[in-house]
């Protein structure tokens, strides 16, 4: 019956969020008990890590956006009987490159504008913890600029654009598939973050989450926001390094 129909679809939805939620917030707590043992197993050989938080946030990056969001893109792949197809990846082409360049301009854009704007307002923006450590010792920033290339970028759009995100498309509009995986994203930002005005940055992190959701459904290509992914958080890292060394 057209009831049993309804019902079939408001439980396959439910399912595909509850999905992307678990994604999103088991990744984050299964790679931050990785890192505390990983952390606890160097201390018994010596290497205390909390007093060296730039070790601390290269070990970080590694096993989150590197070994566990790797490993559970895998592992969820199979669980779900899916094939690496399910994540879209091929060589860019000429309108891949132009939307590349165009979405890293857009969120270099954004982020000006929205600096300006919160500004204006009198408004104060948190700050990341990988900016207050890079602060204490720039040439986390340096480390951080390969990083970016080799794991961050990748392992977060893998997550994120290519398995939350597309999990969602499954059973939602395109459009609301990535507005809730650019909130799922812009969210998980919350446990690094110190200071006042952890909103205005998770806010900010949505709106450039937007652009990322937008070029993967626009080129049906994981690699263009990886690439724009990559590059902004490179722009950025370089950009910190030469403010905190008067450069």
């Amino acid at each position: 019956t057209t009831t049993d129909v309804q019902m079939t679809e408001i439980t396959t939805r439910i399912q595909s969020v509850g999905s992307a939620v678990g994604l999103t917030y088991g990744s984050t707590v299964i790679g931050s008990v990785i890192v505390t043992i990983v952390a606890a197993l160097l201390g018994a050989f010596g290497v205390d890590v909390t007093t060296r938080p730039s070790l601390r946030l290269v070990m970080s990056t590694i096993l989150l956006q590197g070994m566990t969001f790797g490993g559970l893109s895998i592992l969820y792949l199979r669980f779900r009987d899916l094939d690496f197809e399910f994540v879209s990846l091929s060589i860019p082409d000429r309108r891949d490159v132009a939307v590349t360049i165009g979405g890293v301009g857009t969120l270099l854009g954004l982020l000006i504008v929205s600096s300006r704007v919160i500004s204006s307002l009198g408004l104060e923006s948190a700050e990341n913890q990988v900016v207050t450590v890079g602060q204490q010792n720039p040439t986390a920033f340096l480390i951080l600029i390969p990083l970016s290339f080799l794991l961050v970028g990748p392992g977060e759009e893998l997550l994120y654009r290519g398995l939350v995100q597309g999990t969602l498309r499954e059973t939602l509009h395109p459009t609301r598939a990535i507005v809730l995986a650019s909130a799922l994203f812009a969210s998980i930002h919350l446990f690094s973050l110190s200071g006042e005005g952890k909103l205005v940055y998770v806010g900010i992190a949505f709106v450039l989450a937007l652009v990322l959701g937008a070029t993967y459904e626009y080129t049906d290509n994981l690699v263009v926001p990886t690439l724009i992914h990559r590059a902004y958080n490179a722009i950025q890292f370089t950009s910190a390094y030469l403010t905190a060394t008067g450069g």
